[in-house]
């Protein structure tokens, strides 16, 4: 599967963003799917995943009550909603494919990668 990220730019403190990445070549229903991001200096982490069943893994700590994830199957589509945002959200923001029913907060468990979109929050 090829994914492909888009809806990242720039935004102020308390707004809100939608990120959706794209799926093609194979179905998104078939692979549990996850959104990470990588802040500058900082290592990639785990932000929100979705297992092929629907079920949802605990969102990160830092974005838990404020980022919602969904999938679509109509679309092929995961979005990530962004609401109150704030400069530490700042990062590149990766969807990511893996082959298995459960959901997993490890980037190593997953085989295919989205290019990633920038975001950028300013106070």
């Amino acid at each position: 599967v090829q994914l492909v990220e888009s809806g990242g730019g720039s935004a102020q403190a308390g707004d809100s963003l939608r990120l959706s990445c794209a799926g093609s070549g194979r179905a998104i229903d078939s692979f549990t799917m996850g959104w990470f991001r990588q802040a500058p200096g900082k290592e990639r982490e785990f932000v929100a995943s979705i297992a092929w069943n629907g079920d949802m893994a605990p969102y990160a700590d830092a974005v838990k009550g404020r980022f919602t994830m969904s999938r679509d199957s109509a679309t092929n589509t995961i979005d990530l909603l962004m609401n109150n945002l704030r400069p530490e959200d700042t990062a590149i923001y990766f969807c990511a494919a893996r082959q298995s029913p459960y959901w997993s907060v490890h980037e190593g468990g997953y085989s295919f990668w989205g290019p990633g979109t920038q975001v950028t929050v300013s106070s």
